[in-house]
């Protein structure tokens, strides 16, 4: 019985450390960095995937905090992943008919906190070497 005890205090106390832990991280990350906007880089399709009748168009976001933004392409949310510094990264792709791609001037991604855009950047398709 006393053992009994003593183990399922070491689980408690192992349980609020990884609570105390993950929180005081949390709040650190509040404190240093606040609402971090995220650099958002867009890549265009290659010339390869243009020849199959395709486009591909990736949003990266890097550096964000806390973990509520979101990408868009005016209809889609994206994966969250946090990094080791306690920032996040997201991706978002934009899948469109070659023909389609070559009738844009351009796209443009956006991130997006609560119901606010506070980040946006766009792709000339004249700037895409493969276009």
């Amino acid at each position: 019985m006393i053992q009994s005890i003593i183990v399922l205090s070491r689980y408690i106390s192992l349980f609020f450390r990884i609570f105390l832990f993950q929180n005081i991280f949390y709040y650190l990350n509040v404190l240093f960095y606040g609402d971090a906007r995220p650099a958002l880089k867009v890549l265009g399709p290659s010339s390869e995937e243009l020849k199959q009748g395709e486009a591909t168009v990736m949003c990266l976001a890097n550096k964000g905090f806390p973990s509520d933004w979101s990408l868009s392409w005016k209809e889609s949310r994206s994966p969250v992943v946090q990094e080791n510094d306690g920032l996040y990264s997201w991706s978002s792709t934009l899948r469109l008919p070659a023909d389609h791609w070559m009738k844009v001037g351009s796209v443009t991604c956006e991130a997006t906190q609560g119901s606010h855009t506070l980040v946006s950047e766009p792709l000339m398709r004249d700037q895409c070497p493969q276009s």
